[in-house]
């Protein structure tokens, strides 16, 4: 097998170098609308399509130089990582385009050195979506079967500017800017990328990293960090083991069930987590959007009791219960069967705990059940003495 050369395509002119290597191919392999952009011989041209393992077969067995045609910038979520697993990067050439990303960032005129960028192509988009509702600015590429209209519908009910951007340096290029609701009814056309704003949080502060991705600092964070409610709130030492179990991080969605504060959706939320607050109360609702806007992530907050108000909610990565109410038995198996991968709870009462960690066992999970009994050094004068916090359960279900 002899060399094979990848060229981005972006709608623009190939330069010298790409035009000989495409007269001097072999083989030209590519989409339809590419071959047909560079007006390639039938004879020497392969449609890539669905049956991806015959055409790397077929770039195999050529004798003399294969280009593989691809949109934009190949090694960016794109067929160089495929070519580069199948026959190594030794004799792999890859002369980039732009990125849809760059261009769709360009037609917006927005910087995006603080963006994540994620695709929905050929793998579940389920997390590509939650990372749209953790984080401000957002890149979606999208697929055939997850375009904008499904994404839109996704995130419908969340505060979100879709910018969409279709065929982008070709002639029927076509930028839209809207919201949820039109977005979802349109019909789009491929290929397309997607850009997933939160106007009301983005924010002008020059970052270090790129992607949003730099850390916030220390977790499970003192009860001062948090507007509560006479003391009700989740304490920082049973926090710590809480969010150690649930595990947050981006692209999972975590629900906090009877959250108070929001002290756990918070921090869910400032480890990159997508984070939906369930709370009954109307000025503890008020409380969680304020704690969110001061530790300026975003909590989707949930007015409602459970375990009704979970109707409908999407599929959660981890559900953290911190009450122990009403339909609280009902409430955990919801829970356990919804959660894909944990379920904790935090329990006062003794008899609650063994009925608990029953219906997550019954449901699968692996349950570890800890009691947490911490005290806190406080001075009187010149000495010093412990104060005992109250003592917590804390059941947690993990999928094995």
């Amino acid at each position: 097998m002899s060399l094979i050369t990848v060229i981005g395509l972006d709608g623009g002119r190939l330069d010298a170098e790409a035009e000989a290597l495409l007269s001097e191919a072999a083989l030209v392999v590519g989409g339809e609308r590419h071959l047909r952009s560079v007006d390639v011989d039938p004879e020497r041209a392969v449609v890539l399509k669905g049956d991806l393992p015959t055409t790397l077969d077929r770039i195999e067995e050529t004798e003399g130089r294969v280009v593989v045609l691809a949109s934009g910038d190949p090694g960016f979520f794109g067929i160089v990582r495929l070519l580069g697993e199948r026959f190594g990067g030794e004799d792999l050439c890859v002369i980039p385009a732009r990125s849809c990303v760059t261009l769709a960032f360009a037609r917006a005129g927005l910087h995006w050195d603080d963006a994540p960028v994620v695709s929905a192509h050929g793998r579940h988009p389920r997390r590509a979506v939650n990372v749209c509702r953790a984080f401000s600015k957002v890149a979606v590429f999208t697929s055939p079967d997850f375009g904008p209209a499904e994404l839109a519908r996704e995130l419908g009910g969340t505060d979100r500017t879709f910018l969409v951007a279709e065929r982008l340096g070709e002639p029927e290029e076509r930028v839209f800017r809207g919201g949820a609701g039109e977005v979802a009814e349109a019909k789009w056309s491929d290929p397309n990328v997607v850009l997933v704003l939160d106007e009301a949080r983005m924010t002008g502060e020059r970052g270090w990293v790129s992607s949003g991705v730099e850390g916030r600092g220390p977790w499970a964070l003192p009860e001062r960090a948090f507007e509560h409610r006479s003391g009700m709130i989740t304490k920082k030492e049973t926090r710590a083991l809480v969010l150690a179990r649930i595990g947050p991080g981006p692209g999972d969605l975590v629900w906090d069930v009877g959250a108070g504060s929001g002290s756990v959706a918070v921090e869910c939320a400032r480890l990159g987590a997508a984070a939906i607050a369930i709370e009954r109360d109307p000025e503890s609702c008020e409380r969680i959007e304020r704690n969110a806007a001061r530790h300026g992530v975003c909590v989707q907050v949930v007015e409602g009791e459970a375990p009704a108000a979970l109707d409908g909610l999407p599929e959660p990565d981890a559900v953290f219960v911190g009450g122990s109410g009403g339909g609280f038995e009902e409430i955990v198996g919801l829970a356990a069967g919804r959660a894909l991968r944990a379920v904790v709870l935090t329990l006062v009462g003794l008899e609650r705990v063994a009925p608990a960690a029953g219906i997550l066992e019954r449901a699968g999970f692996e349950v570890e059940t800890t009691l947490l009994q911490a005290s806190r050094v406080k001075g009187i004068g010149s000495l010093h003495r412990l104060v005992s916090e109250t003592p917590v359960f804390v059941v947690c279900g993990g999928r094995p």
